[in-house]
């Protein structure tokens, strides 16, 4: 943003920060957070410490001291910012996506960072993995899309190396989890934070685990997500648990190409959304099946049935494959907007590296990345806030004429840093 939006923003976001000033011991390090979250929010090329310090005029260390060492509750504000979706932004149809997103660094310094497959460049990369729960409303004319949480994903090579850990200053409870395992916990976060989501959906990395469709169950969770072909399940109860061919468990393909339980049904066309080019059209069909459960020494036939879906591109003709843990009675209308809702967390990831330097980080300290993430994530909940309440409002240059003016608590504490866009 420029100097004459941030003036106009001004009174909000003094306001939206006023409730957090209880997580931070001194009002010198809340004043830091200010100057951090306004200059993440401005139009400096690059928004990590160095640059906004320098534009704020306060010493670079302070600022970096402020990620790294001074005295606040990161884990507080996280869970006053997802209390406070769930109480203003809170919807029935509200969608969870959980995604595992890389971030390409240099070095070898930043907590995390070693070749792995990076998601920002497409291929395996020297970079540092992050699992997000994005939440979205998935409203089609006016959404409202939030980031609850963002937690570092630990290769089992650092875990492996704890003094390399203590170098970055990675706690001793830090240690690898996969990222199912990890989106498991967060959801379990916000869930007891007030949040509810009619469905969480998520790509084939998490739908491929049984283990993880047991542990949504477990939180009486709803969810949709994409399998791969090879996704092993069984259309019908085997008669008897054999690993011969006939009663083994079946590839996700040749159950939707060959069982009645699909070959029997047509397909049903639906619209998923309006793009530019026109509507997109899938084709989908659905049945329940057994997943295979491997929890113990045997791998056998859930009790509890899954839907397949098989969803096929109308124009191009592409397949994809979806289970969900709801109910027969769900409809696939709803199933599959809730399955092709991941497009908010893209477009999230998209928004926030522009706006809110998301991806700028530039630390050697486990608590600076969480800090980042987390001040980064709250400069994007403010704009989506602000963005979301003026498309039905006035502009965002008549925000003034509420009458309150400079009455706003903490107005005095970000007023001067206006600067950082001049």
């Amino acid at each position: 943003m420029n100097a004459d939006q941030i003036r106009s923003l001004q009174p909000e976001l003094a306001v939206l920060l006023e409730r957090f000033r209880g997580c931070f011991e001194r009002e010198a390090t809340f004043a830091h957070c200010q100057r951090y979250v306004l200059g993440l929010m401005t139009d400096l090329k690059r928004k990590s410490v160095e640059p906004i310090a320098l534009a704020a005029g306060v010493a670079v260390r302070t600022l970096q001291e402020f990620l790294s060492h001074f005295a606040w509750d990161e884990f507080r504000l996280r869970t006053m910012l997802q209390q406070r979706v769930a109480d203003r932004q809170g919807s029935e149809q509200a969608i969870g996506v959980i995604d595992g997103s890389g971030h390409a660094k240099q070095g070898d310094k930043t907590p995390g960072v070693q070749r792995q497959w990076c998601g920002e460049t497409g291929k395996v990369y020297n970079c540092v993995v992050g699992q997000h729960l994005l939440y979205t409303d998935n409203d089609s004319k006016n959404p409202f899309s939030c980031m609850l949480a963002s937690d570092l994903y630990l290769p089992k090579e650092w875990d492996a190396d704890r003094r390399r850990c203590r170098a970055a200053r990675i706690p001793d409870s830090v240690v690898y989890q996969p990222k199912w395992r990890i989106a498991i916990d967060q959801l379990a976060e916000v869930l007891s934070n007030g949040i509810r989501l009619a469905w969480v959906t998520f790509d084939e990395e998490y739908g491929n685990v049984p283990a993880f469709w047991f542990s949504l169950n477990a939180l009486g969770q709803r969810g949709i997500g994409e399998v791969p072909s090879n996704f092993l399940c069984w259309p019908t109860y085997p008669s008897c648990h054999s690993r011969q061919g006939p009663h083994a468990a079946k590839r996700a393909d040749n159950v939707c190409r060959y069982s009645p339980v699909f070959t029997e049904q047509g397909w049903y066309r639906m619209t998923v959304k309006q793009a530019i080019r026109g509507p997109v059209v899938w084709e989908v069909k659905t049945a329940r099946v057994h997943l295979v459960d491997t929890t113990e020494f045997v791998s056998k036939p859930t009790d509890r049935q899954y839907g397949l879906i098989v969803a096929r591109h109308a124009r191009t003709g592409e397949i994809k494959y979806f289970v969900s843990n709801a109910s027969a009675k769900a409809t696939l209308k709803e199933m599959m907007t809730a399955a092709f809702a991941r497009w908010h967390v893209e477009k999230w990831f998209e928004r926030a590296k522009q706006e809110c330097g998301f991806g700028a980080f530039e630390v050697r300290t486990y608590v600076s990345l969480i800090r980042h993430w987390l001040c980064s994530s709250l400069a994007m909940y403010f704009l989506t806030a602000q963005t979301q309440r003026l498309r039905g409002e006035k502009s965002a240059d008549h925000l003034r004429a509420s009458g309150r003016g400079g009455q706003h608590p903490g107005l005095q504490r970000v007023e001067p840093l206006v600067a950082l866009a001049g």
